[in-house]
């Protein structure tokens, strides 16, 4: 009988602290919901000639060399219109920057640079956010074949600094899964020391 009122003392504690803890959980999930990427923002994409580790690291070297001139162009301009013209203007010191880097590492392969309003984007898992699948203002350069996986950051305003390429690429298909949070079994130690579970 002692047992009994313990576990109806404890089930009652533990209806009173669900509320709690629902509320707990959504303002998590809130502050966890955030877009690090502003709605105007101008993003620069990189894709490899292919996975093989020699193109990986040429797309590597080719990014660090043409992140730090983008953003040293726009570190201080806070204006978009403004960032655009720039970048637009001085394309062709870009292209230089590209073709220099490929020289410099010995590599054969073209590339093609441009920037567009409506370059694609494949979904990306990064931490706790979805950045969507979309087409998104930004610099685009393409080395050879272009079909090796690709690195991309936010040039403008500068968020380079964020490792999006550590994020998790995810196919289309998966998206909507990878939105879905994970059910999770909870099992009560109360239960199992009635020997109910």
């Amino acid at each position: 009988m002692k047992k009994l009122w313990m576990a109806m003392a404890l089930i009652f504690l533990l209806l009173s602290i669900i509320p709690v803890v629902s509320i707990a959980k959504e303002l998590q999930n809130k502050e966890l919901d955030y877009q690090v990427i502003p709605d105007e923002a101008i993003r620069l994409r990189i894709l490899a000639n292919s996975d093989s580790e020699k193109d990986q690291d040429v797309k590597h070297k080719v990014r660090d060399e043409v992140n730090e001139v983008i953003t040293e162009w726009v570190k201080d301009i806070d204006d978009i219109e403004e960032a655009r013209q720039l970048i637009d203007d001085r394309l062709p010191e870009l292209e230089e920057v590209v073709r220099d880097t490929l020289e410099k590492e010995n590599s054969d392969d073209d590339f093609e640079l441009e920037f567009a309003e409506d370059v694609s984007f494949p979904a990306k898992l990064y931490g706790d956010y979805l950045y969507p699948a979309g087409e998104y203002e930004a610099i685009l350069v393409t080395i050879g074949e272009g079909s090796g996986a690709n690195w991309w950051c936010v040039l403008f305003p500068p968020l380079c600094f964020l490792d999006f390429f550590n994020g998790t690429s995810v196919a289309d298909g998966d998206a909507a899964e990878a939105e879905e949070e994970e059910e999770v079994e909870v099992e009560f130690f109360l239960f199992k020391w009635l020997g109910l579970s």
